[in-house]
């Protein structure tokens, strides 16, 4: 099988094993999905979404941000981890879309990138989850789970980008990342992979899959 051949198997049966591609992150608007996705660095989505509920309320948008003290924020996010690093960008990221995108998430992953903390993996989910554009979001599980199937060879999340990118059909690239992360998470886990109970088996060369 070819690489788009293989893409679009994968497609075909995650989708199957998970009909609502949903991004496990809680929000309301394009805003808290934005500091949501900054605050998930390194921590779990569970763990956010204990802490947003009270961070929304006390600074409800970019412009309530903007005007708040670094060290308030700290405080609804220490257990976040990395929270002093996070409360600069959620501050950084108030101030600059207040005063240069009128309190409006920007809805390019160019734009996206410039604000404080933001990278392409939370650029693409924000473009893709709000605007709807094709996403391709390389986190932790999707770069595992393309490696594991043969479709890249690199670790590099940019790389692993560019070439799903040219693999995943356009209408598919978003809601396919959401699976693969909850592929990643009950199946195709890092160190223990499930590979008896794998639904992928007949696709996967299982590269770098300890038995």
């Amino acid at each position: 099988m070819t690489k788009k051949e293989i893409t679009a198997k994968a497609v075909e049966i995650l989708k199957k094993r998970y009909p609502d591609a949903i991004c496990s992150l809680q929000y309301s608007d394009p805003f808290q999905l934005l500091i949501a996705v900054r605050l998930s660095a390194q921590c779990t989505d569970a763990r956010v979404n204990i802490v947003t509920p009270a961070l929304f309320t006390a600074f409800p948008t970019a412009e309530k941000m903007a005007q708040a003290d670094v060290t308030d924020i700290e405080k609804y996010i220490k257990s976040c981890g990395l929270y002093k690093t996070k409360a600069k960008d959620l501050k950084g990221i108030g101030q600059m879309l207040t005063e240069n995108y009128g309190g409006i998430v920007p809805d390019t992953i160019e734009e996206l990138t410039k604000l404080p903390g933001v990278g392409r993996k939370t650029a693409n989910l924000v473009c893709g989850d709000i605007y709807g554009k094709p996403a391709v979001v390389t986190d932790t599980h999707f770069i595992r789970i393309t490696n594991r199937l043969g479709l890249v060879s690199t670790k590099d999340p940019f790389k692993v980008e560019k070439e799903m990118r040219k693999l995943l059909p356009p209408d598919e690239s978003n809601d396919f990342c959401h699976r693969a992360v909850l592929f990643g998470r009950d199946t195709c886990i890092a160190q223990r992979p499930k590979c008896e109970d794998c639904v992928l088996n007949e696709i996967c060369k299982k590269q770098g899959v300890k038995k």
